[in-house]
């Protein structure tokens, strides 16, 4: 029986809007919508690799669809090209492709030596409403993924023209040149809350009518 997955972003959690938006539309269905935690409430060795080890663990094996948000949108990409045979379809929300370059190349050069030479960073936890230290080892760990994942399941992406976050540019390179791609962009920023219920319009037939 093929399950639902729904990944959060970067310092989320399985209590985000989003996550529980995209819940209650599944309940509203009949359809569980599982949310993993992430972090494994051990945010500071946060790292590619733990939260794919997360996400495959809760897999099982089983025949998937995924929504990823952010950096889960990202997740969602890679572990989609990882397992071709597991994961059916996927709903990418501002996926953080090229996660680890990115993000080094928006801070400050010496923040990034004062950061790789200490081992620690602190940034924002939306989870928690305060601060969180995250270890360098994230970006060491980022570099080792494909910056755009060989993602061969029909997927959708839904992306704001007015994301500062994760510019829709990255979206628009990685659908061109990938026919089982199809690419949304919304009058909107990085959480796209305001125009969560168009996506659902567009989610709900390409993860739950295609099964019929």
């Amino acid at each position: 029986m093929e399950r639902f997955i729904y990944l959060h972003g970067f310092a989320s959690g399985p209590n985000s809007k989003k996550a529980r938006i995209f819940h209650d539309r599944f309940a509203e269905k009949g359809i569980p919508l599982e949310i993993p935690d992430l972090t494994r409430n051990d945010f500071f060795h946060l790292t590619i690799t733990s939260q794919l080890n997360v996400l495959a663990k809760l897999a099982a094996g089983n025949e998937v669809s995924l929504i990823g948000s952010s950096l889960g949108g990202y997740l969602a990409a890679i572990y989609a090209a990882q397992h071709p045979g597991e994961v059916r379809r996927v709903v990418l929300l501002a996926p953080a492709f090229g996660f680890a370059r990115r993000w080094v190349e928006t801070l400050a050069p010496q923040t990034v030596l004062d950061w790789q030479s200490s081992g620690r960073l602190t940034v924002p936890d939306y989870a928690s409403g305060g601060t969180a230290e995250i270890s360098w080892q994230l970006i060491e760990d980022g570099r080792l993924y494909d910056e755009e994942p060989d993602v061969r399941q029909p997927a959708l992406i839904f992306h704001g023209t007015n994301d500062t976050v994760v510019p829709p540019e990255a979206s628009r390179h990685f659908s061109a040149s990938r026919p089982n791609v199809t690419l949304h962009l919304m009058r909107s920023g990085h959480e796209l809350l305001d125009v969560v219920d168009d996506i659902w319009k567009l989610t709900e037939p390409h993860l739950l009518y295609s099964r019929e």
